[in-house]
Formats: C-alpha cells, structure tokens, sequence
C-alpha cells in the first residue's frame, strides 16, 4: 500500500479493521512509567518514559498510532539514552479535541511536543518520527531547530515533511491544502497586478499542477471494484482527515539530520498476491522514493540520508538492527 498515493492508502488505512491497527502495536509488557502532560486548555498528551541513561530521544508515532508502538524497540535504546514517546493528541490515552485543521495542524502537533519538553524540562533531546510525525519534526527543525539536537526521520521524510515542487509525481493531500490557500488569498483585495499574478499562478501552475495530480489519483482507483465500501466515518477517521487537512509546506530544516527511508518498500502479502504487477509496483515505488529521498538531500545538505532496499514502511520493526545501527551512528556525531 505505500507506494499507493498518500490520498488512497489513507482511505484504505482508514477502512481496515481495528484489528489490524492493534495487531501492529506489540503487547504493552516492557518497564516505562505514564505521565498525561497538559499542553493547551483542556488537552494532555500522554508522555512514555521508558529510562534509560544518556542523551534524551523523544519517539513520535505514524498516523493512528500512539507512543506504545515503540514498546519493543524503545527498550532496545536504554542503556545509551534516555528514552520518551508521545502520543500525539487525537489517539490513544491522549486527548482528542475538536477534529479541524486548527486543532491538528502540523503548527499545533509541532507545538506540542515543545510543550512536552518544556513541562519536563528536555533538553535538546534527539526527535525520532516514524511516518506522518515527519511533519513535526520538520515544523521543529525549521522553526525551532535550537531546541533539538538533531532530528530522525524513520521512512518520514515525505511530501508533509519536505515539499519537494518539480517532483514528478505531486502529492494531492498537500497540493490540496497548498491550493486551497491560494484560492481563499482571491478574497482579500489587492492591487491589481497583485491580483493578476495571484490568477495568473492559479491557472496556469497551480491549477495544472493538481489536475495532474488528480489524474494520477484516478489510476490508482482503476481495476477497483465499485462494490468496495467505503471507510466507515469513526472519531479516528475524522481526525485522521484533520490532520491531513492541517499539512504544510515544509522547505528544509535548520539542524542535524537522519532521514532513513525504505528505497523500495517491501510490498508484503500484497506482493505475493499478485506477481505480475510486483515488478510494476516495486520500479514506480522506487521512482517516487528516490526522487524524494535525492530532494531531502538537496533541500538538507546536512543530511545523512540512508536508503535500505526492501524495507516495510514500519522500518524500525522490519530492519530494527540497520534502524538502530544509524541511530547510534549519527547520535555519535552530535555535540
């Protein structure tokens, strides 16, 4: 499903059975203590410690998950540093405010992991984020980079966490919000050559830009069966959707960088499943990750960007030994 556009792998993810969400997170069985840490009027997020000597690491979630994804992996970074996990709010024992853009913009989830560290007095901690918490650890390194020491992106460091404008293929979640904000900009009164380039860019960029992208959504639909249900509407999918609806445009980050990334991803079952589009599968994925990942490097020259061939999206579970080898490796060059 990964190399599925971010739109489509949503709603499918979306649609799969709560079973499937737990039989992902690991039995809760290792030693860590639970703090619920306020970080705005009537909201707390539940905050993992784990122990562990050394340098501090903060773990962040994918979508849908909470910090306990990370109760077999977390115990595994102990003995060098001391280790945390948030869940972000709308999951798990976190808070779940209203689901709008506001409450669940990548602005708002960046600024609470800052609260976080600021109630528990964390200082420069190691960020790592697995999946969509690329997009807090990009708001941090552009806007607040003097609070960490470094960031890691575990298969996270896509559309939401480096906008990359001449990729081939565009993303039409965040192509989505990008527009949707210059059309609303149509509103406020301007100059009149203001409001000619304003039009103009519409038409003839923007407007282009997605439309591509709306074509290559379509595909991906193509062969389904019109009898698929669709995803049923739960409080999961509604802040699911809020969140999607609160991406930014992230440029680069001002920090140390790890950007780790499953360059092609393993296909799984649903490889197996049918062969004969395996190889088609694996050269687009490979295609949409490279060209990604070469636009991480060049937005972030300070960058070690890691490319493991085959790898699942849950990275830090199917390559567990490479994940934390890196880790270790670029935890070793920071000061």
């Amino acid at each position: 499903m990964k190399g599925l556009y971010p739109l489509l792998s949503f709603a499918l993810a979306c649609a799969a059975a709560p079973a499937q969400q737990d039989a992902a997170k690991p039995a809760d069985t290792t030693a860590h203590t639970v703090q619920m840490i306020p970080v705005e009027n009537d909201v707390k997020l539940e905050v993992v410690d784990w122990g562990g000597s050394g340098p501090p690491v903060i773990l962040l979630a994918g979508l849908r998950f909470d910090a306990h994804v990370y109760d077999t992996f977390a115990p595994k970074m102990t003995a060098m540093y001391h280790v945390y996990g948030i869940t972000r709010r709308g999951f798990g024992a976190s808070s779940a405010p209203a689901p709008d853009c506001q409450n669940y913009s990548a602005t708002r989830l960046g600024e609470d992991v800052l609260a976080v560290m600021n109630a528990l007095h964390i200082t420069r901690p190691v960020l790592i984020g697995h999946s969509l918490a690329g997009e807090e650890l990009s708001y941090i390194g552009a806007h607040a980079p003097e609070k960490v020491a470094g960031l890691v992106y575990l298969d996270a460091a896509n559309s939401y966490a480096y906008y990359n404008a001449s990729a081939s293929h565009g993303d039409p979640i965040v192509d989505a919000e990008l527009l949707r904000a210059e059309i609303q900009d149509l509103v406020f009164p301007a100059s009149p050559k203001e409001m000619r380039t304003r039009t103009e860019h519409l038409l003839n960029v923007s407007i282009p830009h997605y439309q591509r992208d709306l074509q290559e959504t379509l595909k991906q639909f193509e062969g389904m069966p019109d009898t698929i249900p669709g995803p049923p509407i739960t409080p999961d999918l509604r802040i699911g959707v809020a969140i999607q609806r609160g991406v930014e445009r992230f440029e680069g980050v001002k920090c140390p960088v790890l950007a780790i990334f499953a360059d092609p991803h393993s296909f799984g079952p649903a490889g197996a499943q049918d062969p004969s589009k395996l190889a088609q599968m694996v050269a687009e994925d490979k295609a949409r990750v490279s060209e990604q990942a070469d636009a991480f490097q060049a937005g972030n020259p300070q960058a070690r960007v890691v490319r493991i061939p085959n790898a699942d999206h849950f990275i830090f579970r199917s390559n567990e030994a490479d994940v934390l080898r890196e880790i270790n490796a670029f935890m070793a060059t920071l000061h």
